[in-house]
């Protein structure tokens, strides 16, 4: 099946003519067909769109198109809606946006384009990726394919749980304060959060300017890299990415990690972590001693305020960019007696819970006689939780933790209980606040019900080369990548 390969597998098929970019998009729609009723992975996708894009494709193959040029040559890749893709729906999976449709591409997505990746779909997600659950979204819920009663995780639950569920052959999610990692985590694939300023966030539905950061979901760390180098590098139009030069990622994938220094944080090793998830952890870090890394215990004191940080940070900066959806400018609008009723009415209706709920805190840590008390207290331990990781990796290359303290849990169980459900990202908000790169990968499985565990990897600031050879390693040395769910159809 077309649609269970790799990026490598199925640009290598087509490349070799076994194969057409048309059959292999095909191959995701039918998939999409057979099980997306019970996932809802996609908010909607235009199959006559992907397979025209897939036969200018396959004209370019045979007029001589290479993989050197064109890295993602007749890839199906899947997008979560909150990324610009001309002509297409781009809802955040809100109300409020009401039937908008986006007028250009965002950057990562021309940058695909370029690489020849067939680009479809629109991906569920939280409202506005404020979530970790995609139990927010304003169209329904989406379900984990190892366990359609759990979540996929969150804000980018369907970007995760489409790759998991092999609709596609990558995803292009984001990732605030663990939005890519945790739900790779729960899905069993890999997810990266590159560095902040890595990737061009032109196009991207803001929701905290300072944390948000666009990156890959994919079957394995080959292919992460591969759609890492595609989408990185300096963009005029994006202010903050940092004209930092951009390596060839699968290049050092060389397997080799003798002597590389990983660090294990203390602090991340909790009370509240579930026991299978702790001891998949140790078992994996065991495997990187194996492999000839050396395993290095370090502190990073400020954790325990990372959480408290980022929902002052992250809710402050949420209230300042969702001021623009006001009914009157784009998207829905509930008419009003005058522009302030206009503006409550159209809110009211257009915003669910968690994200008015984010926009009230945001509001009140910004307001008179509590700015300095909240948000300016916020960005000083934000720095100091930075300094933590740049002193750590002054003695480590790489970092190892959990991702998630627990495997998925069931739909609607946290949804009444707003701070459990913050707390799923305790072991992912970090690496945003420091603006380093992260990533997850599988390292097990629950014992019943059968559920993925993801171990994080957090590297230097602009490290990912060394975080993927790290993570290929792990990943080439275990079987879990190579597992699948069983969806009934």
């Amino acid at each position: 099946m077309l649609n269970q390969l790799t990026i490598s597998e199925l640009t290598a098929k087509l490349v070799k003519r076994e194969a057409s970019a048309r059959e292999a998009t095909q191959a995701c729609l039918d998939q999409i067909q057979r099980v997306d009723g019970q996932i809802h992975a996609f908010l909607s996708h235009d199959a006559a769109d992907a397979l025209a894009q897939a036969d200018a494709i396959d004209k370019a193959i045979a007029g001589g198109a290479s993989l050197t040029e064109h890295p993602l040559l007749g890839v199906p890749i899947g997008i979560k809606d909150v990324l610009a893709v001309k002509g297409q729906p781009l809802n955040c999976a809100s109300k409020i946006l009401g039937k908008f449709i986006s007028p250009y591409d965002a950057t990562v997505i021309q940058k695909l384009r370029a690489a020849g990746a067939v680009v479809f779909g629109r991906l569920n997600m939280d409202e506005f990726a404020m979530g970790s659950s995609t139990e927010n979204s304003a169209f329904g819920v989406t379900r984990n394919p190892w366990d359609t009663a759990r979540i996929p995780g969150g804000s980018s639950g369907g970007s995760a749980a489409a790759v998991a569920a092999d609709e596609c052959i990558a995803t292009l999610g984001t990732d605030t304060g663990g939005s890519i990692r945790q739900p790779a985590a729960l899905c069993g694939c890999v997810g990266l959060k590159p560095t902040y300023g890595r990737v061009s966030r032109y196009g991207l539905v803001a929701f905290a300017s300072s944390l948000d950061q666009i990156g890959p979901f994919t079957k394995d760390v080959r292919d992460t890299a591969t759609l890492l180098e595609v989408m990185s590098g300096v963009d005029h139009r994006d202010s903050t990415s940092v004209p930092q030069p951009v390596p060839h990622y699968a290049a050092g994938l060389t397997g080799g990690i003798k002597g590389l220094k990983i660090g294990l944080p203390k602090e991340y090793m909790v009370g509240g972590l579930a026991p299978e998830v702790n001891q998949a952890v140790q078992e994996a870090v065991k495997q990187l001693q194996k492999l000839g890394a050396e395993v290095v215990e370090i502190s990073l004191p400020h954790t325990d305020y990372a959480v408290a940080t980022y929902y002052i940070i992250a809710t402050a900066e949420a209230s300042a960019n969702l001021a623009r959806f006001d009914g009157i400018r784009y998207g829905a609008r509930v008419d009003g007696d005058d522009p302030i009723s206009l503006y409550g009415n159209t809110r009211g209706a257009g915003f669910g819970p968690e994200v008015k709920r984010r926009i009230i805190l945001g509001t009140y840590v910004l307001s008179s006689g509590y700015y300095d008390a909240y948000y300016l207290r916020a960005q000083k331990v934000r720095t100091l939780i930075r300094q933590d990781f740049l002193k750590a990796f002054e003695k480590v290359d790489v970092i190892v933790t959990p991702t998630t303290p627990t495997p998925a849990f069931k739909i609607g169980e946290k949804s009444d209980d707003p701070l459990q459900m913050y707390l799923s990202d305790i072991f992912t908000i970090s690496c945003n606040l420091a603006g380093i790169c992260g990533l997850s990968l599988p390292c097990g499985f629950t014992a019943d019900p059968k559920l993925p565990i993801g171990l994080q990897l957090l590297g230097k600031p602009f490290g990912e080369e060394t975080l993927l050879k790290v993570a290929h390693a792990y990943e080439q040395s275990t079987p879990w990548h190579q597992e699948k769910p069983a969806i009934k159809t």
